[in-house]
């Protein structure tokens, strides 16, 4: 990964959709989709949030930036009615015919995050979900967080686990195995990257390798929530992350789950919070 310096950073999300719709072929052969012809199968992510997701059956919920919809299945799969939000059509399509092929009916509606409410109705849903790497693409945690509780029902919950913000200020793999603080841990304009390649093994580089990253610290995202109306009810963080962000100094030591190889203590990677609309 390579930071370029010669980017506006004002066009971001049209960068950033670029890029994400690149993905999309890689993706969808890289998730093992065809593990969902088991109608027990859950996505890695989902099954590790069930002892903090709880009981969903019967509620109805929105997956923002939902990509190609395989935690959203698995969501609808525990009984949620499901509606589904993304910037890429290109991902949308792939999600659709994922629902499609395992007779799931789920709304997927195509919007940046911050048109969210131009779209989905207000104070509708049970829960909103996001999964693993979606603030990252997103400028303002305040403006997300007010979103998050316009769409939900009075009572109704976020639930949401994430890359933690010490672990996006890392640098990249280092010969002496050092963790490295190099990016920035507080909210600013944005970091611009060069990434050839994604996260799950594929040949070929993508079409579109520049993104915009933004990273929100912890008390940058508390604070927008309970300012949005929302009440934090579960805060765990986890030394585990659902993707190998450090090469060699991490280890996968459960199916989809990566934990630092040596000295785990060092280094929170995601975390799992809860908070509802008071």
């Amino acid at each position: 990964m390579a930071m370029d310096d010669e980017v506006d950073l004002t066009d971001y999300a049209q960068i950033n959709m670029a890029n994400w719709d690149s993905r999309v072929p890689f993706h969808e052969q890289g998730y093992e989709l065809e593990n969902f012809d088991d109608p027990q199968h859950l996505s890695t992510v989902v099954r590790f949030d069930l002892p903090l997701l709880g009981d969903i059956s019967g509620l109805r919920g929105v997956h923002l930036q939902c990509h190609i919809g395989s935690d959203t299945l698995s969501l609808a799969r525990l009984g949620a009615q499901m509606s589904g939000l993304d910037f890429s059509a290109p991902a949308l399509d792939v999600a659709r015919r994922l629902a499609t092929r395992h007779g799931q009916t789920i709304d997927y509606v195509e919007s940046d995050l911050y048109g969210a409410l131009d779209v989905l109705p207000a104070e509708t849903f049970d829960f909103v979900f996001t999964g693993i790497g979606a603030l990252c693409w997103l400028p303002d945690v305040a403006r997300w967080a007010g979103i998050v509780a316009e769409l939900l029902k009075p009572g109704g919950f976020l639930f949401m686990r994430e890359g933690h913000p010490v672990m996006w200020s890392l640098a990249d793999t280092r010969p002496d195995g050092l963790l490295v603080v190099e990016f920035p841990y507080f909210e600013n304009e944005g970091t611009v990257f060069t990434e050839a390649t994604t996260y799950v093994e594929h040949e070929g580089e993508l079409t579109a390798p520049t993104i915009v990253s933004f990273n929100h610290g912890l008390a940058e995202i508390f604070n927008a929530l309970w300012h949005a109306g929302m009440e934090i009810t579960v805060f765990e963080e986890h030394r585990s992350v659902p993707w190998n962000p450090l090469g060699d100094e991490m280890e996968e030591y459960m199916p989809g789950e990566w934990q630092l190889r040596h000295a785990r203590e060092r280094l929170p990677l995601t975390y799992t919070l809860r908070a509802e609309k008071r």
